[in-house]
């Protein structure tokens, strides 16, 4: 098994510094030697012959389980090391894999109202401390706007609230919809500053009585209304909708259901807002080791898919930017939050969980860093006008939204404290 092994690293690893030591003890070093040199062992053959077999699923999994251990740098370098390699064709017995996930993607992201309560359980109900310990102030989890390469996660996370608002032009007394509100951040913002009348939904249990307590502590409740509600069963109509981090969850099979349901809900004069991570290549498969243990249901769309679905909905695409590095960043912030925190997340659950969310964290950050994946920010409308024919707006907005915050300046920078 380690001649395959081998063979199959040297053919794959070109660039950087590989070692990996097989469960039998043999040394093997790979890549052109460049960069920072990362070493790998493999604790017993069941795990090596696993990982060999099948890597996307297998490898997360040893790391879990302790059986690939890293001996030289971090997971996260040895994810750098395997991503940053120049694409080749899989081996043969990996096809097959590959091939069921495609032909199965639908129902594995066949989310109907009872199977999306549960994915969003299954990881946004974990113990509320876990995600106080990496988030910002504010617990925005989702991707930050860096606007300076030094700007700290705060500041970036508040950033992001800015520009996602500057793009709605939200006016006072508007009516604000917020699909998949989280822990009520971004709805808190839009009250406070524009001056908005939100309404937050999402279907996870936490996040709701968390973002709840906020709205009343902030004395917004009147303002900022939480509702535990399935996008699809909402019936009233917004001025605006804004939807962060949630249409992955969504499924393929349920986008033109997402997308029509969106326009049947925005007012004819209104801004609809969609901000999801994505992939700039085409369409594909969700990651076997993601889908079981962190994002059960999710995918990551293709811009193709999006915006056929956007098509039918006869909603009209005003805008789009692509963000680039920014969700790498914000996911290097977390991982390293987290990685300090290690002790008191074992503490929580225990030491499998703390490898299985370093894991997690560290390729999906090299996915964005050194992969296809980047984050969308979709802007639409019914119809043309609605917004303006430049974007320098958008700065104009930002600048005028930021001098608005001067006065919250300490409950906005604080509010999950």
């Amino acid at each position: 098994m380690d001649w395959l092994l081998s063979i199959f690293l040297r053919r794959f690893i070109r660039h950087g510094s590989l070692t990996v030591t097989t469960a039998a003890g043999k040394r093997y070093t790979f890549g052109d030697g460049s960069g920072q040199p990362v070493a790998v062992r493999f604790a017993n053959a069941k795990a090596q012959r696993a990982v060999l077999f099948n890597p996307e699923l297998r490898m997360g999994e040893a790391y879990m389980d302790g059986t690939f251990v890293v001996e030289q740098g971090s997971i996260a370098d040895v994810l750098a090391v395997l991503l940053r390699q120049e694409r080749i064709a899989a081996p043969t017995w990996v096809l097959p894999w590959r091939l069921a996930r495609y032909l199965f993607r639908r129902l594995q992201q066949f989310n109907p109202r009872s199977r999306s309560r549960r994915n969003v359980a299954h990881h946004y109900d974990l113990d509320g401390r876990l995600y106080g310990l990496f988030l910002d102030a504010d617990q925005q989890y989702s991707c930050a706007y860096f606007e300076a390469q030094d700007q700290s996660l705060d500041d970036a996370q508040l950033a992001k609230k800015r520009h996602l608002a500057a793009k709605l032009r939200v006016e006072p007394g508007a009516r604000v919809l917020d699909i998949g509100s989280g822990w009520g951040g971004l709805a808190l913002y839009l009250a406070e500053v524009t001056g908005a009348h939100v309404t937050g939904i999402t279907l996870s249990q936490e996040q709701y009585a968390r973002a709840r307590q906020r709205a009343v502590e902030r004395g917004r409740a009147q303002d900022a209304v939480f509702r535990l509600e399935d996008y699809r069963d909402v019936a009233d109509r917004f001025d605006r909708i804004v939807s962060v981090g949630m249409f992955e969850h969504v499924g393929v099979g349920f986008y033109d259901t997402f997308f029509r349901k969106c326009e049947q809900l925005l007012a004819d004069d209104g801004v609809f807002l969609l901000h999801t991570i994505g992939r700039s290549g085409p369409p594909s498969v969700t990651n076997p080791w993601i889908a079981k243990y962190i994002f059960p249901g999710g995918y990551i769309p293709a811009l193709s898919e999006v915006l056929t679905a956007i098509e039918r909905s006869r909603l009209m695409v005003t805008d789009i930017e692509i963000l680039q590095l920014h969700y790498a960043e914000t996911l290097k912030a977390w991982r390293e939050r987290f990685l300090a925190h290690r002790e008191v997340v074992e503490g929580l659950y225990d030491a499998r969980f703390v490898r299985m969310w370093e894991f997690y964290l560290a390729s999906s950050e090299m996915a964005f860093r050194e992969s296809d994946m980047v984050v969308f920010q979709i802007q639409m409308a019914k119809r043309k006008g609605v917004v303006p024919q430049t974007r320098d707006y958008v700065a104009r907005e930002e600048a005028r939204l930021r001098a608005i915050e001067d006065g919250y300046s300490a409950p906005l920078r604080l509010a999950g404290e």
